[in-house]
């Protein structure tokens, strides 16, 4: 018997261009008729748009699995799929277990009614009982910050307090499954944080969740693995950091090959990509050792540098220095060079951290490079899990423990 959670089978999903998915009445069956004569003609093959094509997965229970991919991929419509909202054109999806879905702010929620009223109906339609909602009521309350505007219509409330109010309710009543999209974004940074503390809290609780996200970070942080999806099929689908490492250097790359708007070879300092020195096969942007690194930046000089300085630094996703040198330039001609550092060992921990880079070409200095993809520490953390505790080394530490001298022992 399979342990999945989520059994997905060759779903696709088409739409027709120009139309509409919904429910039609007779009136608009007939105008519909009355009017195709009228209508530019579009080749069948010109009017489809396949939004899924053939997308098979599987997630077992408790896993917490990111989406990712570029906007337009298919992320969200498969969300919708796996939530009932949308249905297939061709394969299936078999969801065991009670779902909780944050789609869209909002979703699921009646604007006419109050925040109290749709907490409870929220309950409802996941199928618990009055009593049961009645004790997570106060924890969903203080969780969304939004105690004032508790009896107030819905239709008043932000987008931002929207979605607070709905994360809390679908994180605190409990569902099997949780569906994620991009709607953490809507929230400020201190939410974010709030919130992805409580999905993996709520993963430890041996739920599943499946989470989309454009945050690299955030995946990072929440996920166990991740799958790609590209054009509507799965172009990757493994751990996480191996999919988001070989998703940012795609992306990097077409960045680094687009043209420049006037298809003229910049005439500025050009920094075009790092990479970790490694053997053949592994990543070039995972550090996954506490042993020595060495990595090289490519830059590409339009024209010589007499005397000049490169800056690099380290920093973390808070935007904290985390390693910083300067290096003279002197006598470079025009051309590309690369930039290798080795460094004795580099034990931060586990997560992303970016490259920050410019050169003074005796004038003025290049605007800041700030790398992609990141670089991904991805060892095994040492130090306490929980983010009070965290610090900024995960430098493995031998430990003794001896015996300097007995205790006295009390007179009786």
């Amino acid at each position: 018997m399979t342990d999945s959670v989520i059994s997905v089978q060759g779903i696709s999903k088409r739409y027709r261009v120009g139309e509409r998915e919904r429910y039609l009445a007779l009136r608009d069956v007939i105008a519909r008729a009355m009017a195709a004569p009228f209508r530019k003609r579009q080749s069948r093959e010109e009017s489809i748009l396949w939004a899924l094509r053939d997308v098979s997965f599987e997630i077992k229970e408790g896993e917490v699995v990111g989406l990712i991919g570029r906007n337009g991929a298919g992320k969200s419509t498969l969300l919708k799929v796996l939530a009932r909202i949308t249905k297939p054109s061709q394969g299936w999806a078999e969801v065991r277990g009670r779902v909780g879905s944050l789609l869209e702010v909002g979703t699921g929620f009646h604007p006419e009614l109050t925040g109290r009223e749709n907490v409870f109906l929220s309950g409802a339609v996941l199928g618990m009982k009055k009593v049961e909602i009645r004790k997570k009521f106060d924890e969903i309350v203080a969780f969304a910050e939004v105690e004032r505007f508790l009896d107030t219509p819905l239709k008043h409330y932000s987008s931002g307090m929207q979605m607070r109010l709905a994360f809390a309710v679908a994180a605190h009543l409990e569902p099997e499954i949780l569906l994620v999209d991009e709607v953490l974004a809507v929230g400020d940074t201190e939410f974010q944080k709030k919130c992805l503390g409580k999905m993996s809290e709520v993963s430890q609780g041996g739920r599943t969740i499946l989470f989309v996200s454009h945050q690299m970070s955030q995946i990072r942080r929440l996920c166990e693995r991740a799958i790609w999806i590209d054009h509507g099929s799965v172009k990757m689908n493994a751990d996480a950091l191996g999919v988001i490492s070989a998703y940012e250097t795609i992306v990097a790359r077409q960045v680094l090959e687009a043209p420049s708007k006037n298809g003229s070879v910049s005439r500025d300092v050009a920094f075009m990509g790092w990479e970790l020195l490694v053997e053949d096969g592994q990543s070039k942007h995972v550090l996954d050792h506490f042993g020595p690194v060495s990595f090289r930046i490519l830059i590409r000089l339009p024209k010589p540098i007499p005397k000049g300085l490169y800056n690099i630094l380290l920093v973390d996703d808070q935007g904290r220095i985390m390693w910083h040198a300067n290096f003279e330039l002197s006598s470079m001609e025009a051309g590309t060079f690369e930039c290798r550092h080795r460094l004795p060992t580099l034990p931060l921990k586990p997560g992303a951290y970016r490259w920050k880079a410019g050169v003074y070409d005796g004038h003025r200095w290049t605007d800041s490079w700030w790398a992609v993809p990141e670089l991904v520490i991805g060892t095994k953390p040492i130090t306490n899990t929980a983010d009070e505790f965290q610090g900024t080394l995960n430098l493995p530490c031998e430990t003794e423990i001896r015996e300097l001298e007995k205790a006295s022992k009390p007179a009786p």
